[in-house]
């Protein structure tokens, strides 16, 4: 069984960008017990000065749509409410990339 993850991060190392800010996602397929990158997706982030526009909302979740997971440093409720009626669920994780995906394959097994 494989699944898509999302990770909302500035320098594709470290999980440091909060959802509605967030200008791009790196994808990665987990299969197995392993994962690999997939691609990098660009963001036009919804939140800006303390409020999100729905439309832009509603584009971010589309963009990462294939994705089970988002791995966030922050997110809201509202952002959360509407990617988890997608099926994705958000996971506010503060580590690097490639130790949050360690974790997530360890948990699913």
């Amino acid at each position: 069984m494989s699944f898509r993850v999302a990770a909302a991060s500035s320098d594709g190392k470290f999980i440091n960008q909060h959802f509605g800010r967030a200008s791009q996602f790196y994808i990665f397929e987990i299969r197995d017990d392993q994962y690999h990158f997939v691609e990098l997706r660009k963001n036009v982030p919804p939140c800006g000065g303390g409020e999100h526009d729905e439309d832009t909302l509603r584009k971010s979740v589309n963009l990462i749509g294939d994705c089970r997971v988002v791995l966030v440093n922050q997110i809201g409720p509202g952002a959360a409410s509407v990617l988890n009626s997608r099926g994705i669920q958000s996971f506010r994780v503060q580590n690097f990339i490639e130790e949050a995906l360690e974790k997530l394959i360890s948990y699913r097994n």
